[in-house]
């Protein structure tokens, strides 16, 4: 008889988890509340609109990280901020020199890379050049700027 009551707890079981709707274990019907049909599991990740959704929140974070790094003022060292004054005014988009001489500090491309400087140094952002510059004035000194350097 052990044996028995066994297989029937079992089937029991497996029949109340795979049951879409809960069974009540009320006697009376007016003392529990009406059953709610079970809400439909979430999409899994994979799913074209997960996937989508996770993509926006992606990107919508980037933006506002490089939002809020746009926002935070830039510490130049005094005579990078002297150089840059004086190579471009300032402006991190200047190209000189018939497009030679790109970005705040008018570097050209050969020492941009060699400091470790990628693409184009006039689509850098102010601090990516301005780090840059500072690599380059401790490798090589103010030589680099003979002009503005002085």
């Amino acid at each position: 008889m052990q044996a028995s009551t066994k297989l029937s707890l079992a089937a029991i079981v497996a029949v109340a988890v795979t049951a879409p709707v809960g069974i009540a274990l009320a006697a009376d019907a007016h003392d529990t509340p009406p059953a709610r049909p079970a809400a439909l599991a979430a999409p899994l990740a994979g799913d074209r609109s997960v996937d989508g959704q996770m993509h926006r929140a992606a990107v919508a974070l980037r933006r506002r990280a490089r939002h809020r790094a746009a926002r935070r003022p830039i510490r130049i060292p005094p005579i990078l901020r002297r150089i840059a004054d004086c190579e471009s005014h300032g402006n991190p988009r200047s190209i000189g020199g018939g497009g030679l001489y790109r970005g705040a500090y008018q570097f050209t491309v050969d020492p941009y890379r060699s400091v470790g400087g990628r693409g184009d140094p006039a689509t850098a952002a102010m601090a990516e050049q301005t780090r840059r510059a500072a690599i380059l004035l401790a490798r090589s000194g103010p030589s680099q700027w003979p002009v503005c350097s002085q």
